[in-house]
């Protein structure tokens, strides 16, 4: 559990715990893109916990916009600094479209209700505009635009843009904008926002991983390819599939015979998969692992799997 940080973890737990999450097992049976998954009613959500923001690499965030986008959950890192800058308060930062927060904004979430307002971009700090709450106010005040432009400092123009939501307004123009009309103009934003990768691309990588990696996943994903089918590589789990009749959602581990961590990943993916709601297959060229509550299908009987309906019992 070094990899993710005790007192991080424990910290992101309790935090959790008090807002009514429902929490997974940890993930560190192997690397994975996320390091644990919550669930609160309709909020699920993939946490990644990193120390700095920036070590977050553009594959981990594919994976994790991917599996996000599967399971209609949104994604988060929780850090304390971007590139050895600690991360403000109040504030929500990017790291390849993933949403990124240290832990006094996420407990402000998420305990208190208190959205963030402002956004980190490499050219500085930003809020998004309520633009028809300025145009209204402004109208109720008897402004023009270019009065109320004297009176911030700025153009015209970018009055237009904010009232007409085409421009974000930097932190200093926001605060002259609440000064000259008298109440709030910033937005505040949901950090929960789900992504959804494209399928055709989702599609196109989950076919290329899927050929490079071991020749038992090789040969799950030929004989499942007119599936909706995702493999990933950094989860404890190595592909979802998306069922359309019944409805349903599965998460499968593949495993070889000499796996050491075997057991842990797949209390792993027990664990995640009760959160996320779908339900768990292991699928290993080994025997059947003991004590361990989860569908098993061993290589010989995989191959004679012929179609959905014999997976979906295999699930059952």
């Amino acid at each position: 559990m070094a990899h993710i940080g005790e007192g991080r973890l424990e910290a992101a737990e309790t935090v959790l715990k008090a807002a009514g999450f429902t929490m997974s097992r940890p993930c560190v049976s192997r690397p994975s893109c996320f390091d644990f998954a919550v669930r609160r009613e309709g909020n699920l959500i993939l946490v990644k916990i990193l120390p700095d923001i920036g070590n977050l690499t553009l594959i981990d965030s594919q994976e994790l916009g991917e599996i996000s986008g599967c399971f209609s959950a949104a994604s988060m890192i929780i850090g304390q600094e971007a590139r050895e800058r600690p991360l403000e308060d109040d504030t929500i930062y990017r790291r390849y479209n993933i949403s990124a927060v240290n832990l006094k904004t996420f407990e402000n979430v998420v305990l208190h209700n208190v959205r963030p307002l402002i956004q980190a971009n490499p050219g500085g700090y930003y809020v998004e505009i309520d633009g028809g709450a300025i145009r209204q106010r402004r109208q109720d005040l008897g402004l023009s635009v270019g009065e109320v432009a004297d009176m911030v400092g700025i153009s015209r123009r970018t009055i237009y843009g904010y009232e007409r939501g085409l421009a974000k307004a930097s932190v200093p123009a926001a605060y002259k904008l609440v000064w000259a009309l008298g109440i709030p103009v910033a937005k505040s934003m949901d950090i929960f926002q789900t992504r959804i990768p494209q399928r055709q691309n989702r599609f196109l990588r989950t076919a290329k991983r899927a050929f490079a990696r071991s020749r038992l996943l090789n040969k799950i994903f030929k004989k499942l390819t007119l599936l909706q089918i995702t493999t990933v590589k950094k989860a404890p789990f190595d592909f979802v599939m998306q069922v359309s009749e019944p409805r349903m959602q599965i998460v499968g581990g593949v495993a070889d015979a000499e796996e050491l961590e075997l057991s842990t990943r797949i209390d792993e993916i027990l664990s995640v998969s009760k959160v996320i709601g779908a339900r768990p297959i292991l699928i290993s060229e080994g025997p059947r692992p003991c004590e361990r509550n989860i569908p098993y299908i061993c290589c010989e009987d995989f191959s004679r799997i012929k179609n959905q309906e014999d997976l979906i019992q295999s699930v059952k």
